[in-house]
């Protein structure tokens, strides 16, 4: 077992990221993320059943930075979960998207592949899992949370991050997620240009 994933060879995993949640950790942090590598660094660690990835998508994104990364995750095997930025004019006159939460879509998820696994890892910090991760655990399902608290400010919840059974840093996980720079794509597979379409939450 690697001494930095908390895994069991005979542990059937799943992977659940919250994409706006974890990209803005990772941002934070200077990392870019291969998700490549989040694959396949686990082999040999345990099995990985299900990969799944949730984020919004405004209806103009098909040319935007983030679709080369959802053309690729799904083509790879990540399940993705998406909903369609919501815009409105406020009364200064400016347009505004709002993000609509995938906070229930990703619940239902976990609990319903509950009971075919023993380990989930759930990929954010946000403090809206608090529930999910205990309900988890009452089905005998172990939770990691992957975030960091090494940013400013931190941008795990201490009650997440304290009821996890894991918790691990994104900060020392570099070498095993982070793209090695030189092999960084002219294109960068990040969505740097969509920025403030996450800072609105409709929760």
């Amino acid at each position: 077992m690697s001494s930095n994933f908390p895994f069991d060879m005979r542990e059937r995993v799943a992977f659940f990221v919250d994409g706006a949640n974890f990209y803005q950790t990772a941002r934070n942090l200077n990392v870019d993320i291969d998700y490549r590598r989040m694959l396949t660094s686990f082999v040999g660690d345990a099995y990985l059943l299900r990969a799944h990835y949730y984020t919004a998508m405004a209806d103009d994104q098909e040319f935007s930075s983030l679709r080369p990364l959802i053309d690729w995750l799904d083509y790879n095997g990540f399940q993705i979960t998406t909903k369609p930025m919501r815009e409105f004019t406020d009364n200064s006159g400016q347009r505004r998207r709002v993000r609509p939460s995938l906070d229930v879509d990703l619940t239902v998820d976990a609990m319903t592949l509950a009971d075919s696994i023993n380990h989930l890892v759930l990929f954010s910090g946000d403090g809206n899992y608090l529930a999910l991760v205990e309900a988890l655990q009452k089905k005998g399902v172990k939770v990691t949370v992957v975030s960091s608290l090494k940013t400013t400010p931190s941008m795990v919840s201490d009650d997440l991050r304290r009821t996890a059974d894991h918790f691990l840093d994104l900060a020392d996980l570099t070498d095993r997620l982070g793209r090695d720079p030189s092999e960084r794509p002219a294109r960068r597979e990040r969505f740097d240009d969509d920025d403030d379409e996450y800072d609105d939450y409709d929760d």
